[in-house]
């Protein structure tokens, strides 16, 4: 029954996920894909882990900001995709305003901890090509450890506000979310009073966190082609274009979803509901498939060890 909740003011008991709102019908035959790509995600990000984890030479600074993007991508996938399943397989459309609001936090978080990941393995990069004598002293281990804590902590304190402003909204009218998961637009949606706050302070983090990272992303880049660009020896060049190659196909993988998301839906008016949210499920599932797939085909250190674990299983 999806006529919405018995209980109604500023604290519904619950809410209901939609799925992909006109595709119903397809539900089962989505939800083939939607398996793939997650189990996928699984095995690649925890291979990925097992492997930095087990090998000595893949315990440089590169391979922890990895290990830690490995995490985020299992978090962001097993925080929402077991969920949009159980909506596919069993109709299971129920979700307590509780844990709503715990989705949503733990799903816009990660996705900004995503993007300061992108931006420190941008860094990371920028000093291995344009420093590489003080590439030891520069990212030691207590760096590391300092940026992967001061992306936590960003990431929280921007998204703790999140669920108390959506909590304070009186929900009057219809408890049923337009979409596969609790997402914060989606949500404010359904509240009937003067939303123009959430609206604002959602749109200032996605400019703030996207539009800075991204600056940053491409000023590293900038400085790394005129480093890279400057080296007299051809094979020198190609060899510091492929290091970066693996980064910068993440780098893709990320933010072309986002900014296509965000785009359509502040200004297209005219797409279909079901674009919206299939745009919104890949923005979600591409990058934790990819990942582990982009660093394991393009760094030779990952692809060798992971041949071997597999060899040595079937062995």
């Amino acid at each position: 029954n999806l006529s919405g909740s018995n209980s109604t003011g500023a604290d519904p008991s619950m809410f209901f996920l939609t799925g992909i709102p006109g595709l119903e019908a397809l539900h089962l035959w989505i939800s083939i894909p939607f398996c793939s790509v997650f189990s996928v995600a699984l095995l690649g990000n925890c291979t990925l882990l097992y492997v930095i984890k087990t090998e000595p030479s893949l315990h440089k600074p590169m391979f922890y900001f990895l290990a830690m993007l490995a995490v985020i991508d299992l978090v962001l996938s097993t925080t929402t995709v077991p969920k949009i399943l159980s909506i596919f397989w069993f109709n299971s459309r129920e979700i307590s305003f509780n844990g709503c609001l715990v989705q949503m936090f733990f799903l816009h978080s990660f996705s900004i901890m995503e993007s300061a990941l992108l931006l420190a393995m941008a860094f990371d990069r920028y000093v291995a090509i344009c420093n590489p004598l003080r590439y030891a002293t520069i990212l030691t281990n207590s760096v590391i450890a300092k940026i992967g804590l001061a992306a936590l902590a960003r990431a929280v304190l921007l998204m703790v506000p999140l669920p108390f402003l959506v909590r304070r909204l009186p929900y009057c009218g219809s408890h049923i979310i337009s979409h596969c998961y609790c997402e914060h637009m989606a949500m404010v949606k359904l509240a009937c009073a003067d939303t123009r706050f959430n609206n604002v302070y959602g749109i200032i983090i996605t400019v703030f966190i996207v539009g800075l990272d991204l600056i940053f992303i491409v000023l590293s880049y900038v400085k790394i082609l005129r480093a890279v660009l400057s080296l007299v020896s051809k094979e020198k060049q190609i060899k510091a274009f492929s290091t970066c190659g693996s980064h910068l196909c993440a780098i893709l993988v990320f933010y072309i979803p986002v900014v296509l998301s965000s785009t359509i839906h502040r200004f297209g008016r005219h797409v279909t509901p079901h674009v919206h949210i299939l745009l919104a499920n890949f923005y979600l599932l591409f990058p934790p498939m990819m990942n582990p797939i982009v660093y394991g085909v393009k760094t030779k250190q990952i692809r060798y060890r992971v041949l071997l674990l597999f060899r040595g299983k079937s062995f």
